[in-house]
């Protein structure tokens, strides 16, 4: 086992002689045979064939939801006929697809109806699918991700049209500064509700994680529709609530307060953070998933706004998908490095940067 404490020199040797080991199909074949390395060999032949199909397990998952599967299997299982009908796919089709949503774990094979027909249920990673919007947006949303991915060495090399993504979210274009105050509601309509609908998977975290009780006003930069304020008001009742965004997307967050009764105490300011002062009043700030979809001199800029936005002593809440976090490496370094690359700025953070 090599570590990084070894000698650099030493260290490339080992890794070298590791890589070669690994790439030798005379070892391959010993360690499928030899029952101590088999499972081990086995687990990693999963794991590559998981990346190698990875895209097809996305694409069943996408199908499953625009089917709308989930919520209907949620009522109790379901026979194959009328499952076919319910998604108005042939039988053969839909048996296709139920195969592989319960290879998927996303359905389960239940026992069969009365002559035998097959009936199918929720599995155990499709129950919690059943009423998850935040999830079920991303899925939907993934679409065009996907196109933008279709060719992932011309994204790189910035040498293809132009990604779908960056169309998506209109604050990321070069002239945003200056064309913000003319968004018309329309154009941030799509990624306003993407961003609301996915925020209950931070919400819960972020205000368990750093509980608001010392505090007496909350200003949300960047707070889209305002569905975090809202998560926010239901957990600390005496806080008062500010937000900051696109004009556009404030007067959405000011529909959304309304509906939600805490417009007494929760306003929404339009403006653009990159060129604008912030509203001041507030004791803490929070940037919730806004940083890490900017430059390091856009995201300089923002936190410079919230220092002199916030009094002495003030508290600045920032919480975002970070880069090299221990056990989600993979959400931070692939998943978040390349959305972020079709979305056309920022990029994932380690925690010392």
């Amino acid at each position: 086992v090599a570590t990084h404490s070894a000698p650099p020199r030493l260290l490339d040797r080992l890794l070298g002689w590791r890589d070669r080991l690994l790439a030798s199909p005379a070892f391959q074949r010993a360690a499928s045979g030899f029952a101590l390395t088999r499972p081990i060999a086995q687990r990693r032949a999963r794991e590559l064939f998981d990346l190698v199909a990875g895209f097809v397990y996305s694409q069943v998952l996408a199908a499953c939801v625009q089917l709308d599967l989930f919520k209907r299997l949620s009522a109790g299982p379901m026979t194959l006929a009328t499952l076919a009908d319910h998604c108005r796919l042939s039988v053969e089709a839909t048996e296709r697809l139920l195969a592989a949503a319960v290879s998927l774990r996303l359905l389960e094979r239940r026992a069969d109806g009365a002559g035998g027909e097959p009936r199918y249920g929720l599995g155990v990673l499709g129950a919690p699918l059943v009423d998850n919007e935040a999830v079920l947006a991303m899925v939907c949303h993934h679409h065009t991700l996907y196109a933008d991915l279709a060719d992932p060495v011309a994204l790189l090399r910035g040498s293809g049209p132009p990604p779908a993504l960056s169309g998506f979210y209109p604050y990321t274009a070069e002239d945003a500064t200056t064309r913000a105050a003319e968004l018309a509601p329309e154009k941030v309509g799509s990624y306003s509700q993407l961003m609301a609908a996915s925020q209950p998977l931070v919400a819960a975290e972020i205000l368990d994680a750093y509980p608001l009780d010392g505090h007496r006003r909350l200003l949300d930069v960047g707070g889209g529709e305002g569905r975090f304020l809202c998560s926010v008001a239901e957990r600390a009742p005496h806080l008062q609530l500010t937000l900051f965004d696109l004009p556009a997307v404030a007067e959405r967050a000011r529909q959304r307060f309304t509906a939600a009764g805490i417009a007494g105490r929760a306003q929404a300011v339009g403006g653009n953070f990159l060129s604008d002062e912030l509203p001041t009043g507030a004791d803490i700030v929070s940037l919730v998933r806004v940083i890490h979809d900017h430059d390091d001199e856009r995201a300089l800029a923002i936190l410079k706004a919230a220092w002199r936005a916030l009094p002495p002593g003030g508290t600045l809440l920032l919480a975002e998908p970070m880069a090299g976090t221990p056990g989600a490496e993979a959400m931070g370094d692939a998943y978040f490095g390349f959305y972020l690359l079709a979305m056309g700025r920022g990029r994932a953070r380690t925690v010392d940067e």
